[in-house]
């Protein structure tokens, strides 16, 4: 059986066709100057045509989310809950849902209509899913204080740990790396973890974000590259 798996970023979208293991064919677009404005429901609408695959898997790294925990049940909040992070438009805007029981949290997050109609339309079994779910659903933690960061094409998003539990994520889209790196230190100042007892983990785009890397262990004593992103090897999409 052959799956069609989409992931979401800012002017982006990532896809691929796999059969079990194996990655078929795969495609990434990213809105610039040079491209139309709509090239990301260009891009959905021409590979919702293809009819070589039985399922479908919708990951959504778009940053409208709220993180609470897992306990937390009053569902008509969701879209209140989130415009405290970010501008919503519940005409526009799906809100979803998406429980890690592993470390206790949900993620409620909002996912475009167009898009979620367009995907729906094909009646195929069809998962969505937040990038910060299946990122934290893949995450060890062993040490007392952790970082983990997830590179993308301009976008970011990590998670704190303390003592094992979350104490942290968020996610921003930036043009620069050295936002990226601002972003990060800024961040760890507020929950007061310092840099020489903290290990950090890196996912993803490393290889287009290596300004950002090599500028982070200026500053950081145990840093580990954890999963690289390369041909048919997508950190989010395939694990």
């Amino acid at each position: 059986m052959q799956k069609l798996s989409l992931l979401f970023t800012k002017d982006g979208l990532q896809w691929h066709i796999s059969k079990g293991k194996s990655v078929l064919q795969e495609a990434s677009f990213f809105v610039t100057e040079e491209t139309s404005p709509n090239l990301v429901e260009e891009k959905l609408d021409e590979i919702l045509q293809k009819n070589d695959y039985q399922e479908i898997s919708v990951i959504s790294a778009l940053n409208h989310f709220s993180l609470t925990p897992d306990t937390f049940a009053e569902h008509e909040l969701g879209y209140k809950l989130i415009s405290y992070n970010a501008p919503v438009n519940e005409e526009k805007e799906e809100l979803m849902l998406s429980v890690n029981k592993k470390f206790g949290v949900q993620f409620y997050y909002t996912f475009p209509k167009k898009f979620y109609q367009k995907i729906k339309s094909k009646k195929l079994p069809t998962k969505f899913n937040f990038s910060g779910e299946k990122f934290l659903n893949s995450i060890q933690v062993r040490n007392s204080k952790e970082i983990h960061i997830n590179l993308y094409h301009h976008q970011v998003e990590f998670f704190a740990f303390d003592n094992r539990k979350v104490a942290l994520y968020n996610n921003l889209d930036a043009d620069s790396e050295v936002d990226f790196l601002y972003f990060i230190m800024f961040s760890l100042s507020k929950i007061n973890f310092s840099t020489t007892e903290t290990y950090f983990y890196i996912y993803g785009e490393t290889s287009e974000n290596e300004t950002f890397i090599s500028e982070l262990k200026k500053f950081v004593k145990n840093l580990k590259l954890v999963s690289e992103n390369s041909s048919k090897k997508n950190f989010v999409l395939s694990y």
